[in-house]
């Protein structure tokens, strides 16, 4: 009798070894069949190289003596040398002199205003994108106009302005809201 008990727990020890096997193998297959590669998956990267006006100055030092009322418009352009359209902004960093406060700058592309404010308020931080993409190859000519506001008199007497005018830009692609970080 004993031994037809040990030959019950035996037979029921093998199957359920035999089901816990089973089990492995179809859990094993599961995860395998769930992680097969593709092949020829291929990933590129692209590049962003703006051309902002051949590196030269859009207002030379001495070319103007500034006065309250008076306004200097000077063209420029910023060209798309990269792989993808991009977005773009433009800002100033080095800022320096007394009508860095005083002189009201506007970008224009066109008719259409896409920055104002003096040097010292356009320094990259809270100037946004414009709203249109520059495209692959691109050359946009755009304006600045420099404004010395009537009202500031003669606070400016004797001061000057100096800025680097910079760019920014990063691809349109998969960033639709125009992240520059």
């Amino acid at each position: 009798m004993e031994t037809s008990k040990t030959a019950k727990r035996l037979t029921g020890g093998i199957v359920v070894i035999c089901i816990l096997v089973a089990s492995l193998c179809v859990t094993t297959f599961a995860l395998v069949y769930a992680t097969v590669s593709v092949e020829y998956n291929i990933f590129s990267t692209g590049s962003v190289k703006i051309n902002l006006n051949d590196g030269k100055r859009i207002i030379e030092e001495d070319e103007y003596l500034f006065e309250p009322g008076m306004t200097v418009e000077k063209e420029f352009f910023i060209e798309n040398n990269s792989t993808w359209s991009v977005y773009y902004k433009l800002y100033f960093k080095n800022v320096s002199g007394g009508l860095a406060d005083i002189i009201q700058i506007t970008f224009l592309d066109g008719e259409t205003e896409l920055w104002s404010g003096t040097a010292k308020e356009l320094d990259g931080v809270d100037v946004t994108g414009a709203e249109r993409a520059l495209e692959i190859g691109e050359k946009r000519v755009l304006t600045a106009r420099f404004y010395y506001p009537p009202t500031s008199g003669n606070e400016g007497q004797n001061q000057i302005m100096a800025f680097d005018l910079c760019a920014d830009a990063v691809q349109t692609k998969n960033n639709p809201y125009r992240l520059f970080k």
